[in-house]
């Protein structure tokens, strides 16, 4: 399937900046059931002072806010390919060592909910796939999809004891669950085709394991389904904040509002 993807970012500040810089994550690279027909990246308000592969084999881009600049926009626009590979991604590439996965971070740390949520979990005697997907189901039953209560520092455990969240906080339990039952995990972000609508307020957010004899292997928890050919995968890393569209800092007493929109449709 062909997918085209326009991704606009609009950053407005209350007073001029006067040094801001941010770390993109935002270009697709082509991949395994993946292949990127064309992407363009434009910039107003600042410039491209750097690209670079990170650890994790993603792709980023260092980008200096225009001093004294009031307005920053971000326009990411592509075409990729897709093809459906019931979510096996396969080897695994990058910098940084397989065992790295097994690691907890901040955001992804194993609780009392957590170690709950992976006690209930089979063993593994129909296979690791099986097993990863009951698990699946019982971190969505655990957790109600509903936006507005979480943000992108909500913890895994938090996310558990309120009982509701967004594709993030599913991800988050997920992996740190999956890591307890000794999967090497890592979250996944990028855009997702709805069947339902062109237009998205923000980008989507699944979990990948590694799977002897298959490699990585993606699972969407909020959908309940493995990666297919309505997923672009962009980055990936051991939680949200290694594999965010949008980092960075800014000097100066300004506050910011972001408008963000996102068209993801197939050609």
């Amino acid at each position: 399937m062909r997918l085209r993807i326009h991704h606009t970012s609009h950053y407005t500040y209350t007073a001029p900046v006067s040094y801001g810089l941010l770390q993109l994550r935002q270009t697709p690279k082509s991949r395994a059931g993946q292949q990127v027909l064309g992407w363009e990246l434009k910039i107003e308000g600042g410039r491209v002072e750097a690209e670079y592969e990170d650890q994790n084999a993603n792709w980023v881009q260092l980008v200096s806010v225009t001093p004294g600049a009031s307005e920053l926009v971000i326009t990411s626009d592509g075409e990729v390919e897709v093809e459906d590979k019931a979510g096996v991604v396969g080897t695994h590439r990058g910098f940084a060592p397989l065992w790295l996965f097994r690691r907890s971070t901040p955001l992804t740390r194993a609780g009392a909910h957590v170690r709950k949520i992976a006690r209930a979990a089979p063993d593994n005697t129909d296979g690791d796939i099986a097993r990863l997907h009951v698990l699946a189901g019982l971190v969505r039953d655990a957790i109600r999809y509903e936006p507005g209560w979480t943000d992108v520092d909500t913890k895994a455990e938090d996310a558990l004891e309120a009982g509701h969240g967004v594709c993030q906080d599913h991800a988050h339990v997920f992996i740190s669950a999956a890591r307890l039952l000794g999967y090497p995990a890592r979250y996944a972000g990028g855009y997702l085709m709805m069947n339902d609508r062109v237009h998205q307020d923000a980008g989507h957010a699944w979990a990948e394991v590694h799977v002897d004899r298959l490699g990585w292997v993606g699972f969407d928890i909020s959908n309940a389904i493995s990666p297919d050919s309505r997923y672009v995968r962009v980055a990936t890393g051991l939680d949200y904040r290694e594999a965010a569209p949008v980092s960075g800092m800014r000097f100066g007493a300004a506050s910011e509002s972001l408008d963000v929109s996102i068209q993801v449709q197939q050609q």
